[in-house]
């Protein structure tokens, strides 16, 4: 399949490798092509690797990965252009985080709404699903854990589109939660504040959720 990577930060880089590594090919978007650390990524990933402006990753993408910081997703999704973004699956790995009163950080967008509600609101012809949010990038990946593979906890309304995404979680080494539709974005987006909590606390940030059953 082809991969369009929205963002070029560590969310992105990790997911990119990881599409890369099952086969897939990745052209990963930024504000203007031929950025500095599009280039780099591109040679250090291979072939498979390509990178352009939002707008052409949102193109060549059958799947387009949202991985920028929560404060500029909105941004981002006009500069790729919503017709581009019609039908597609779309991932959104982002959270709304404020850092401007410092460490630990707190939500811009909370309660009643989410993030990911915004980010569907703004193509409402894509197919959303919120995932990625709840881990750090060093475990996206293929993560080896002693409780086995841990949990990914997914919201989205269409169920196709969430379907699709459980298959493709199960490549990258979790299991799959679906929670329900986008509005259930505002529980992940809360998870994202336990992760960074528990990281600072224990100075360690190589953990993920696991959900058990009896």
């Amino acid at each position: 399949m082809k991969i369009g990577i929205l963002g070029t930060g560590d969310v992105g880089v990790a997911l990119g490798n990881g599409f890369i590594a099952l086969g897939h090919e990745v052209k990963m978007g930024s504000r203007k092509a031929g950025g500095e650390k599009a280039k780099a990524w591109v040679a250090k990933a291979g072939k498979k690797a390509s990178e352009g402006t939002f707008e052409d990753a949102a193109k060549f993408g059958e799947i387009i990965v949202l991985a920028t910081l929560g404060t500029a997703a909105e941004a981002v999704l006009a500069q790729s252009g919503a017709r581009n973004l019609e039908g597609k699956l779309l991932w959104d790995a982002t959270n709304p985080l404020d850092f401007s009163g410092g460490m630990p950080p707190k939500l811009a967008i909370a309660g009643y709404d989410s993030l990911g509600e915004h980010v569907q609101k703004a193509v409402p012809g894509a197919r959303v699903v919120k995932c990625f949010n709840t881990v750090g990038n060093a475990l996206m990946f293929k993560p080896e854990l002693a409780g086995g593979p841990p949990t990914m906890f997914i919201a989205g309304n269409d169920e196709a589109a969430k379907g699709k995404t459980t298959q493709l979680l199960k490549d990258f080494g979790w299991e799959t939660v679906d929670i329900g539709g986008i509005e259930s974005s505002r529980y992940l987006e809360a998870m994202c504040l336990t992760w960074v909590l528990h990281g600072l606390k224990s100075g360690s940030w190589t953990h993920a959720f696991k959900l058990l059953h009896r």
